[in-house]
Parts: structure tokens; sequence; C-alpha cells
């Protein structure tokens, strides 16, 4: 089941990591590529490379949960394989909790939908490792119990016991990945962004680096377009299908840390840190168990790297100039 001569649809194919999965797969030559994207969080701009090819590649302003509209695109497209990755992110559940659940549970229920009427042959959901919570245990494998701590992350968990529930009622033709901590260019750079995109704007701005609590918080870093390679690589390997997944390094890193590498990438190892209160929902350690998908794949996992950081640093550096 490879992308190669497949009409694919990438669900949030304009935001930050599904823009760089559109591109890996129309660098492995589909029939067509559909981009379904809100653009709530995704910019027009991320497709700029895809659209630039020849390949077919089609953009639609949609909300992802319209289930009537998705099947319309679906049929008109002759969908082979949906990469589900629309969603309304952690920091938007803060300040819109009830819009959060609805639209994120909704999407699961839509891409589900289309896959039990036999309207897609494969489902590819990414959901995410904040569905875990904080870690009961280090590394956190996918058995890993559930203790969503923010809207958004039971809002993800939710939705992978509805694409669970069409699994084993319906049969149908899923893989769940649960993504850790992506970094790289086209992060949104606005009101919801990461961490890479805040620290590089206050130091272009000359204004401290504020890090919620003691920052000894951790999290599982890995590369946006290693993300990218391992979702086509997972697609495309019988052995995941009806598998989770998680997707990341395997390696620990501190918030504290992190700002260090970044500071130290753009020149500024001095530059002022506060820590201030502790960010509601925020959890305390982030560490995956990437062993079943290095043996799937049958490679290791590639780290963050000083060359990947300062990548994406010249390009928020650019953008936020």
């Amino acid at each position: 089941m490879s992308v190669k001569s497949k009409s694919i649809l990438v669900t949030g194919g304009a935001g930050f990591i599904g823009s760089h999965l559109v591109d890996r797969i129309v660098a492995d030559d589909p029939a067509r590529v559909t981009v379904v994207d809100n653009f709530f969080l995704g910019e027009a701009s991320n497709l700029r490379h895809a659209l630039a090819t020849d390949a077919d590649v089609e953009v639609i302003r949609l909300d992802a949960a319209d289930l009537p509209a998705m099947q319309d695109i679906v049929e008109r497209r002759g969908v082979d394989t949906i990469f589900d990755l629309a969603v309304i992110p952690l920091p938007t559940s803060l300040v819109y909790p009830a819009w959060t659940v609805q639209t994120n549970v909704a999407i699961a229920l839509t891409v589900s939908e289309l896959t039990r009427r036999g309207l897609v042959e494969r489902l590819l959901h990414v959901s995410t490792s904040e569905a875990y919570g904080s870690a009961r245990y280090i590394p956190m494998d996918e058995d890993h119990p559930h203790d969503a701590i923010t809207p958004y992350a039971a809002s993800k968990s939710a939705a992978d016991r509805i694409i669970e529930s069409y699994v084993q009622t319906f049969g149908i033709d899923v893989t769940v990945v649960r993504p850790f901590n992506n970094i790289g260019p086209r992060q949104n750079p606005g009101s919801y962004a990461g961490i890479v995109p805040i620290v590089v704007k206050r130091v272009m701005s000359g204004q401290p680096i504020e890090i919620f609590g003691d920052g000894e918080q951790t999290r599982d870093l890995i590369f946006v377009r290693d993300t990218a390679d391992l979702m086509v690589e997972i697609h495309d390997a019988p052995e995941c299908r009806g598998e989770v997944l998680n997707v990341a390094s395997g390696v620990e890193t501190s918030v504290n840390e992190l700002v260090r590498r970044l500071l130290k990438t753009m020149g500024a190892p001095d530059h002022p840190v506060v820590h201030t209160a502790p960010r509601p929902g925020d959890v305390r350690r982030h560490l995956a168990d990437a062993t079943k998908l290095r043996k799937v794949i049958g490679r290791d996992i590639p780290t963050l790297s000083d060359d990947a950081l300062a990548e994406t640093v010249d390009w928020y550096r650019g953008v936020l100039a």
C-alpha cells in the first residue's frame, strides 16, 4: 500500500506537520494529493513547494469535521488513503475548550465513517503523545495509560477511542500514530506558537525568555521532516496495519536544555531567561518508547540535530524579520 500512484487526502495539510507530509508524499509520485484545511492555523505559503511541482495537488478550504462535504471530496478525487492531521491544538483548548473538544472528536468520527463506508481503503490517524499525560513510567510505550490533562489531550484521547471502536466493530484499516514533540520550520509563530518560535521572536526583539515553571519538564523532540518520512514509511508497511505507534526519537530533553541549545544556535547564550508560574495542564515528563517503531521500520530514529535546530532558527528569523 505505497503512496506511489495512489490518491491521497491529507487533512490539516497546510499546517506545520501536515505541509511537510504533503511535500514528502508528493516526492513519491502519487496519482493525486488533496489537501483539506480550514486555515485556522495552516498557511497557504506552507504548500508553496508542493504546488510548484508537477503533481496533481488540490487545496480545499474546509472543516474536516464536515462529513457530507468530506464525502463529496473523497468520491470526486477517488481517494485511496486519508492521512488525518486536522486538529485544534493544545493552547487553543485553554481558551476555547468546548470548541476544541467538539471539533477534534467530530474529525475523528468523520474520517472513521468515511473508512467504514468503504470510500477509502486506508486511514492513518495522527494522535498525540499528550493523550498519555505526564509519564507514569519512563519510557512511555503505546500501552501507557491515558491521563489526559488538558481539554485538547482529552479530545485526542477520545478520538483514539472512537477510532478503536470502529476498528473493533467494523474492521476498518487504520494505523494510529502518536507523534511526540516536533521541531522545525513552519510551526505557527503567532498566538498559539510553540516554544521555538517564541524563543526566536523574543531574542530578536530583545525580550527575556519566559519559561513556565522550573523548566525541568521534559519533552521527546524530533525534527518535523523525520516525522513526515516516518509517517509515509508507516503507511507503506503492511506490518503497521491496525497498530498504534509512537513517533519519537526516544531521547528526553528538558525545556531548559532546549532553550540553552536555541540560544547557543542564535549566538545569544547569555540572553536573559526568567521563570514564571507553571502553565495549566503542562505535563512533567515525556519520553517515548520507540522500540515498536524501530522494529517495524528496521532502523534507528534520528534525534534532533544541531543542524536541524539551526535550519529551524534560520527559517523563523526569516519570517519574523
